[in-house]
């Protein structure tokens, strides 16, 4: 909005070029984003308390999560407002990238919250369905495969994949290329969710790949820069970078209430959202596969649940302690805290060997 209305000024008042660039309006939305979740934090727990909608914790989980029993959930909303908020005065809303990703936030952002709503106001033990969910994130994440489709990022690799760390190797799938964007979308949606466990460990590792993700969209959208680091050139895609890093502040702004010990959780209206537009934001810019390792933390997690629960279908015996898989180590002997903050770090280790790929292109 600030571009769209004061950059035209320019001739008028000299400062208003300043809205040209993308680096000056990252670190306003980053700012925006932040501020609005510190300054709004107290006021919005406050209210999740008054409405009593708050945290239930499993039964047969550890020991040490009982004590979480009736902490205010649903901050997902928060981030939700204050990451719309940012992008929408910062970006460029002529951006057809960032319109999908802002539509693709409420859309999941509603799809969680009124999960969230059924079980924890309207005391709806099931919510929305695991189908149901399935079913609505699908219909999304179909919609922006054709939409791909129609209007790919770049028209010379419609329907490729890259293969990182190899130079300029591209694999065409063909129509196959609509299912994986399907199956990428949806798969980030949900491993994210399943992330959500323990204090500070989804927004840490949220804010760890929005990050490296919009360095790499800044990357795809520079002409130049893309060219001579061998990536994909996508027309645009520097604006993602925007609602990106209005993502990392909102995520350093929630991280402030939801570290250990948490005064409050997102809850699925946050995390089927996050990992929804990180999934997409890494389709629109031809990184696909890069997102599985920058992702590998919510990668390990979603698949701990899955062979937890093939293994116990065939034998009726528990592959790990419990899934997902930050439980596993909790019951291991570790405290919350270490296993948030090795799995961050493992997180900040698989950014950086997704980096390096750059260079070995």
């Amino acid at each position: 909005m600030f571009y769209l209305l004061l950059y035209p000024l320019r001739d008028i008042f000299s400062p208003f070029n300043l809205f040209q660039y993308i680096s000056f309006r990252v670190g306003g939305a980053i700012l925006t984003s932040l501020i609005i979740c510190i300054i709004f934090g107290p006021y919005f727990i406050r209210q999740m308390q008054r409405l009593k909608v708050k945290q239930t914790v499993r039964s047969d989980g550890p020991q040490t999560h009982h004590a979480k029993s009736g902490t205010p959930t649903m901050g997902g909303l928060l981030i939700l407002i204050a990451i719309v908020i940012s992008t929408v005065l910062w970006a460029r809303l002529d951006n057809s990238y960032v319109i999908l990703l802002l539509i693709a936030t409420i859309y999941l952002g509603f799809l969680g919250f009124l999960d969230d709503y059924l079980k924890l106001v309207k005391n709806n033990s099931k919510g929305v369905s695991a189908r149901g969910k399935l079913l609505w994130q699908t219909i999304l994440a179909t919609a922006v495969a054709f939409f791909l489709m129609c209007h790919p990022p770049n028209p010379d690799y419609a329907f490729s994949i890259n293969i990182p760390y190899l130079k300029e190797v591209f694999v065409n799938i063909s129509y196959f290329y609509i299912l994986f964007v399907i199956v990428e979308i949806v798969g980030s949606s949900n491993a994210v969710n399943l992330t959500d466990g323990l204090d500070g460990l989804a927004i840490g590792c949220i804010m760890i790949v929005a990050f490296s993700l919009a360095l790499f969209s800044y990357f795809a959208g520079h002409a130049v820069v893309a060219q001579y680091l061998k990536i994909v050139h996508v027309v645009g895609a520097g604006e993602i970078s925007v609602f990106l890093f209005s993502i990392v502040g909102a995520s350093l702004g929630f991280l402030w209430f939801n570290a250990h010990p948490a005064q409050i959780f997102m809850g699925d209206t946050g995390s089927l959202f996050l990992g929804g537009v990180l999934g997409m934001s890494a389709v629109f810019i031809k990184q696909e596969l890069i997102l599985i390792l920058l992702g590998g933390v919510f990668v390990a997690e979603a698949l701990s649940v899955l062979i937890q629960v093939a293994v116990y279908k065939k034998t009726k015996k528990r592959f790990f302690k419990m899934a997902p898989l930050h439980h596993h180590f909790e019951l291991a002997g570790l405290t919350e805290t270490k296993v948030t903050v090795r799995f961050w770090i493992v997180g900040i280790i698989l950014a950086i060997i997704s980096f390096a790929s750059l260079k070995l292109r």
